[in-house]
């Protein structure tokens, strides 16, 4: 077995200009449609584990004066912050739906081309 050859041609095969096929057509299609709701979903989770955490060191005091009044303002920021992780699930779902139904047509069409 030339190992050589090998190599060489998987090299080549690299650099050689990427034919756009149907399947790789397919696959950017479904990675547009869900797309929109990856970020939405990062982002909505990252800003509500960010508030969570804000208000959990208001509430054990690492910031602020440590008083009952930041305490409070903790439970509410903190409460505020569990609140938008919880919604973030509905709202990644009806965004995937969304993009789902926006290319629906033009993936079903490639997908029922490649499989003839």
């Amino acid at each position: 077995m030339n190992t050589d050859k090998t190599y060489a041609e998987q090299l080549a095969a690299e650099y050689a200009p990427k034919d756009t096929s149907k399947v790789v057509a397919l696959h950017k299609l479904d990675r547009r449609a869900k797309l929109p709701a990856n970020i939405a979903a990062n982002s909505i989770g990252i800003v509500a584990c960010l508030v969570f955490g804000a208000g959990m060191c208001l509430a054990m005091g690492v910031i602020g004066d440590g008083s009952t009044l930041m305490l409070v303002l903790g439970v509410v920021v903190g409460i505020a912050g569990m609140a938008g992780m919880g919604v973030n699930y509905f709202v990644y779902k009806r965004l995937l739906e969304q993009g789902r139904q926006k290319y629906a047509a033009d993936i079903l069409r490639l997908a029922s081309q490649i499989a003839e």
